[in-house]
């Protein structure tokens, strides 16, 4: 089983290339359905992609902060499979987006230039959430097809199985399952990561608090000139009283609420200064930390409906992406956080201009509902192309359904053998 990759590809679009973009990317948006101008259905072990047009920052290209062109997708390692299998099936419609930036191996160049390109365009994440780490695209696709075929063998066989005890209930699924040979994978658990990859996790996991040990000494003080600093900071804070245009509204809503699952994407400019860089940087550092070792298995912090997440610094530190796919509405979204990880969202966003006022970079905050809505929805992007390998799928679903596989012929009592019947 592999374990999952955050790939983000960007690269700078000349200013007066940005209509034409935008043209390609409204077009593969037109054409429907999702993914399929892109062929990202045919390209294997992708879970989710986007395509969008970031605009320049405030100070513009003349600032380092121009507008750029970003490919994203949430894929089963390895990276190299993933790009060769990229550029072989989507390579010509890739080519209509990233043609119009400088140096792109276009008109026939071979598919190794191309990946050369991608490659040396790959943006490091800042900090990179799974909701089940290892959990492979074909997995979740097999267990949902194993779910259904348990729910019509049960339903076909209502009148037959309709006063059996669930023992005898399981058994007839089992015997079910034993009979089809599509089904035999179901017999076994999944394959968990590669070994080379669990040792770097278990090393990551000890290695840095160690280092927080050794280091502790040299960092009380510093932490307490940086409290002081921070508070200075936060006093001087002059928070964004901006609120989303009524248009901005419709074009973001006219990509939203399809399937089963949205897409969000968002970019902010990192409050002037090397005190906020420093800040952000460990801050983002910690949360990936948190999300790599322990909010790893469908719980991020209490958020449990978020498929992927990722932070990243772009333009040299002075801006940020965030982008997520998450299920159900943006509003039931935000308040999630909201009401479960505010706190978080302070230490993070907080560092970001305009961002409502906080104390302590933990306090208040996200807790101005609705000064931080609109902060969030000024920010938000339109994500012109947006794919999922299974986007009828929420996260509970996935859930259920690998409890489903991995109950199917476990040792149950009966207690356990109810609950499992309950699952379906």
């Amino acid at each position: 089983m592999p374990h999952q990759l955050a790939v983000t590809i960007r690269a700078p679009v000349p200013a007066d290339r940005v209509a034409a973009v935008r043209e390609v990317l409204e077009e593969a948006n037109r054409t429907g359905p999702f993914g399929a101008y892109f062929h990202f259905p045919d390209v294997k072990g992708i879970h989710f992609a986007r395509l969008l047009l970031v605009p320049e920052g405030p100070g513009g290209a003349d600032e380092g902060m121009p507008a750029s062109v970003v490919f994203m997708s949430e894929v089963d390692a390895p990276l190299r499979d993933h790009l060769a299998d990229l550029v072989r099936k989507s390579g010509d419609a890739l080519e209509k987006v990233f043609a119009h930036c400088d140096g792109y191996p276009s008109g026939g160049a071979p598919a190794r230039a191309r990946i050369a390109w991608l490659r040396s365009h790959r943006v490091p994440n800042a900090a990179y959430y799974v909701n089940t780490v290892g959990r492979g695209r074909q997995q979740i696709l097999r267990e949902a097809r194993l779910h259904e075929a348990i729910g019509e063998f049960l339903d076909e066989n209502r009148t037959t199985l309709k006063g059996v005890p669930p023992q005898g209930v399981r058994a007839a699924v089992q015997e079910f399952v034993r009979s089809r040979p599509d089904l035999a994978w179901a017999r076994s658990r999944p394959a968990r990561p590669a070994l080379w990859w669990r040792i770097r996790q278990a090393v990551h996991l000890v290695a840095v608090p160690l280092a927080g040990v050794v280091l502790l000494p040299f960092l009380l003080p510093v932490l307490a000139v940086w409290a002081v600093l921070l508070r200075l900071h936060e006093r001087r804070d002059v928070p964004s009283r901006a609120r989303p245009s009524r248009a901005h509204e419709r074009e973001l809503a006219g990509y939203e609420d399809f399937v089963a699952q949205n897409p969000f994407t968002a970019v902010g400019s990192v409050k002037p200064g090397r005190f906020r860089r420093i800040t952000l940087t460990a801050v983002l550092f910690v949360v990936d930390y948190g999300v790599r070792h322990f909010f790893n298995r469908g719980n991020l912090a209490g958020v449990k409906t978020i498929h992927f997440a990722r932070w990243l610094f772009v333009d040299d530190g002075k801006r940020v992406i965030f982008a997520s796919n998450y299920d159900g509405s943006l509003e039931s979204y935000m308040d999630d956080f909201i009401d479960k990880v505010a706190w978080g969202l302070n230490a993070v966003f907080s560092n970001g201009l305009g961002y409502p006022r906080v104390r302590w970079l933990v306090r208040d905050g996200a807790r101005d509902e609705q000064a931080f809505k609109h902060y969030l929805r000024c920010h938000q992007l339109p994500t012109q192309v947006w794919y999922s390998a299974y986007d009828t799928l929420t996260t509970r679903n996935i859930d259920t359904n690998a409890r489903v596989r991995a109950g199917l012929f476990a040792p149950l009592g009966p207690d356990g053998t109810e609950a499992w019947l309950a699952l379906l």
